[in-house]
């Protein structure tokens, strides 16, 4: 359990620094959408969630991934449409 924990907390701070250090040398950054982005850290933060609640660790780590995003992704809609970035 707690070296599930200190290899999934190793994969989001490398993920992290990559996207930082990527983020950093391009010149011309595309900003993501509210629905991408809430998207992603809803299927993240699910996913840690899923695996820490559970006690088969991998199915619930793929169910909270995939609620999580889903709620992630229904979020970061409506503040699109809040925004007025989107037209439904």
């Amino acid at each position: 359990m707690k070296k599930f924990i200190r290899v999934l907390s190793l994969i989001v701070l490398l993920f992290a620094f990559t996207v930082s250090v990527v983020s950093a040398q391009t010149r011309h950054h595309k900003k993501w959408s509210h629905r991408k982005k809430d998207a992603v850290i809803g299927t993240a933060g699910g996913a840690a969630a899923g695996a820490l609640v559970s006690k088969d660790k991998s199915k619930g780590a793929i169910i909270g991934g995939v609620v999580g995003g889903a709620a992630g992704y229904l979020h970061g809609r409506h503040k699109d449409k809040k925004a007025g970035t989107i037209n439904k």
